[in-house]
């Protein structure tokens, strides 16, 4: 699979779920695209609470277990057509994945974490309908309801953070807030990328 930055990932057969939605928005969508990352995150979690698994979110785009094993990892990406902007959201969710076949110690699953159920075509719908569910709210402008949700969900805020960007020198200080574009704002100062 594909996630953030070109990098790749590699997921043993039958061990997970790699998924991708193509939606095409209201081009007139009263809120910010930069939203949507974080919008598919919030269905994540909201799935992985119906299948008994407490999840929140890493900033930008990981979705983690409390104690901050990686269960799923986020990629949108905007792209235009002939018809008008769409998006490409990918989810890729670790499902069966046992502790021998992780590929980093903080890699984790739904197995791992006692998930109610680890049938792949009920997850599928389950992400299904919590993506178009989100993705409603970001459409009809839900900017509030949106914010909050992803405040209470995002661990990397109040946090002493690192930033690491690719040929610059690293960002430490404080994770504050997200602004309206939903950058993070580490010590005043907003930042659109990086690895936290």
């Amino acid at each position: 699979g594909r996630g953030r930055l070109e990098r790749s990932f590699d997921m043993p057969d039958c061990a997970g779920i790699a998924l991708s939605v193509l939606a095409r928005p209201n081009p007139n969508a009263p809120l910010s695209w930069t939203w949507l990352p974080h919008v598919v995150g919030l269905a994540v979690t909201d799935v992985l609470a119906q299948l008994e698994v407490d999840a929140v979110l890493k900033w930008p785009n990981d979705v983690l277990t409390k104690h901050q094993g990686k269960l799923a990892g986020i990629l949108v990406e905007r792209v235009e057509t002939p018809s008008g902007p769409a998006v490409v959201i990918g989810v890729g969710l670790n499902v069966s994945l046992t502790r021998e076949e992780r590929p980093t110690e903080q890699a984790t699953s739904l197995l791992l974490e006692g998930a109610s159920t680890l049938d792949r075509q009920e997850i599928v719908v389950l992400l299904a309908g919590s993506i178009r569910r989100w993705f409603g709210l970001w459409e009809s402008g839900a900017k509030q309801e949106i914010e909050t949700a992803y405040r209470e969900k995002c661990i990397t805020l109040g946090q002493h953070v690192r930033i690491i960007r690719e040929g610059t020198e690293d960002v430490i200080g404080i994770a504050q807030d997200v602004d309206s574009f939903g950058c993070l704002i580490v010590d005043g100062q907003a930042w659109s990328a990086g690895d936290v």
